[in-house]
């Protein structure tokens, strides 16, 4: 049978028929709380021996596992002494090289200062062009106009003679590369924009270079159109190219329809003059 005794934890207590039935333990007060019970002590083994200890490894406790004393596991340190001393040229040389380049970048957007003035031929050429700043994102006006190259080619005919093909616009394949592409690379976003930004500002308007940089933009822009003549059509492609001449075509944005500002949609041309492409220009070799 069953039976609970009140104000205690139910217990089931069965009926014996030849005796009465076990005592009732007491109620336990119900703020009394268990005490642990002691940690007991490893069982001698037979004979008096101490008890076996866990096979364990050193200070990791991985079972089974042993290391030499005081031989490091992990790091530069774990190597042997010659990998440790390249490892230890190779991340000097790494900071030396950051510590440069940031130095560099400081120069370069400081302003004048003694450093510039007697050494901004060497930040010019560590800067430009691939690590150029540029704060027009920040301006007080942003661009407010698009800007498309373009290029046309004179191509040596079959008879002996100069055939000049029309305007190919560079933006547009670039524009059209990007087009429904998710991840395009920097080369199709940015390169020739900022090519093209980098020659305008460094030449005046009679296409005449104002010092180094303007020498290292149009070196700078002759390869990224040897590059990309293959890109215009067959019949470049299939030809002899002679010369290429670039031009930047300007158009104003227009203002929204609610605007009631006015501004001119004509194209503004700027020509430069023709150029002669080299085998280094087009990175297969030295000049011819």
């Amino acid at each position: 049978m069953d039976r609970y005794d009140e104000g205690a934890h139910p217990r089931q207590v069965a009926a014996t028929p030849d005796g009465p039935p076990p005592a009732e333990d007491p109620p336990r007060p119900p703020e009394a709380a268990p005490e642990a019970a002691p940690e007991a002590a490893p069982e001698a083994a037979p004979g008096g021996a101490s008890p076996a200890a866990p096979e364990h490894g050193p200070a990791s406790g991985t079972p089974g596992m042993s290391a030499a004393p005081g031989r490091p596991t992990a790091g530069i340190t774990a190597l042997s002494l010659p990998y440790q001393i390249a490892a230890a040229l190779a991340l000097a040389l790494v900071a030396v090289g950051a510590l440069v380049h940031l130095g560099m970048v400081f120069l370069h957007v400081a302003p004048s200062n003694t450093l510039t003035k007697q050494h901004g031929r060497a930040v010019d050429e560590w800067i430009y062009p691939e690590f150029e700043q540029n704060w027009k994102l920040f301006a007080p006006n942003p661009l407010q106009q698009n800007i498309d190259v373009q290029v046309r080619v004179d191509l040596r005919t079959a008879e002996g003679g100069v055939r000049t093909t029309g305007w190919y616009d560079l933006s547009g394949l670039d524009g059209a590369d990007i087009r429904h592409n998710l991840l395009p690379s920097h080369t199709q976003q940015n390169e020739l924009r900022r090519a093209w930004d980098f020659y305008s500002s460094s030449h005046d308007n009679a296409n005449r270079p104002s010092g180094l940089r303007g020498e290292l933009s149009e070196s700078y822009l002759r390869r990224i159109v040897a590059r990309r003549v293959d890109r215009l059509s067959a019949e470049v492609r299939e030809g002899t190219v002679e010369r290429v001449q670039l031009r930047s075509s300007t158009t104003n944005v227009q203002p929204p329809p609610w605007s009631t500002e006015k501004v001119s949609d004509k194209p503004v041309y700027r020509v430069l003059p023709w150029w002669t492409l080299s085998a280094k220009d087009a990175g297969t070799g030295a000049d011819a």
